[in-house]
């Protein structure tokens, strides 16, 4: 069995900031667990805007506080982000997340994380072995 206290996870090398400041992930299962797949608690910051392209990865996100809005790139098709509200990105979507509050989502990935990474230049994290 595993158990893991957010509280003991940040400030942690668990918790992984974004280079431009947009986001804070508290990595609760990664890679090295052996499960599967990875979990995080992700905090997305008021007013920001990411471009990402998980080309690598499935992701699929539980909105549980704040409010913001995800676009597809390719269609502009928006969607509103609000608590209890879900997406899958499982078509690898470039996408843009936009938060109009400090909004607070936990997701999922396949293939599991890590732990150490951030978005690449094109929005996407590396596949590792």
């Amino acid at each position: 069995m595993i158990i893991r206290d957010l509280e003991k996870i940040i400030g942690t090398k668990r918790q992984v900031n974004a280079k431009n400041g947009n986001w804070i992930s508290r990595r609760l299962i990664l890679k090295d667990d052996n499960v599967g797949f990875s979990l995080t608690d992700t905090i997305i910051n008021e007013g920001t805007q990411t471009h990402i392209w998980y080309k690598n990865h499935v992701e699929a996100v539980y909105c549980i506080e704040g409010e913001g809005e995800l676009e597809l790139e390719q269609t502009g098709e928006k969607t509103a982000l609000y608590p209890g509200l879900m997406y899958l990105l499982n078509c690898h979507e470039k996408h843009i997340l936009r938060a109009k509050t400090r909004m607070r989502m936990i997701c999922v990935f396949n293939p599991p994380l890590t732990g150490s990474e951030t978005h690449d230049d094109d929005g996407s994290y590396p596949l590792t072995e």
